[in-house]
C-alpha cells in the first residue's frame, strides 16, 4: 500500500519505477533496488534495510528513457517501515542540470497521463 498523506514537497513526484543502485560510503553497503516515485528534488526508493537520516549516499539511477544512468550524490531525509522493507526518501545533492531536466521531462509526462 502506498502512502496517501498530504504531499508537502516543493517539487511534484511521479510514480515511476526504475532501477537504482545506492552506495553508502560510511556503511560500505550497496543496494540494487527500484524507485517508488521520482521528482527533480529527489527519489523514494524501496530498501530492505533502514539507513540513518542524513546519511550521504551515491546514486546510480537508470531511467527508462534509453539515456545513460544518472550519477549523483544524495542524502537520506526520511525512512518509513513498510512490511519487511523501508520506503526511503533521498534528496539529490549535486545532480547535473541536464539530468535534472531529464527527470523533469519524465515527471511531466507521467503526470500528464
Amino acid at each position: 500500500m502506498m502512502w496517501q498523506g498530504i504531499d508537502k514537497r516543493r517539487f511534484p513526484r511521479a510514480n515511476y519505477p526504475c532501477k537504482v543502485v545506492v552506495l553508502t560510503s560510511d556503511l560500505r553497503q550497496t543496494f540494487s533496488t527500484h524507485t517508488e516515485n521520482i521528482g527533480v528534488g529527489g527519489v523514494c526508493i524501496i530498501l530492505s534495510k533502514e539507513l540513518p537520516r542524513f546519511c550521504f549516499v551515491e546514486i546510480l539511477l537508470y531511467l527508462k528513457d534509453g539515456g545513460t544512468p544518472i550519477e549523483c550524490n544524495g542524502r537520506i531525509v526520511w525512512a518509513i517501515r513498510r512490511d519487511a522493507n523501508f520506503d526511503v526518501g533521498v534528496e539529490f545533492i549535486d545532480i547535473k542540470e541536464t539530468d535534472r531536466a531529464r527527470i523533469e521531462r519524465i515527471v511531466e509526462e507521467c503526470l500528464r497521463i
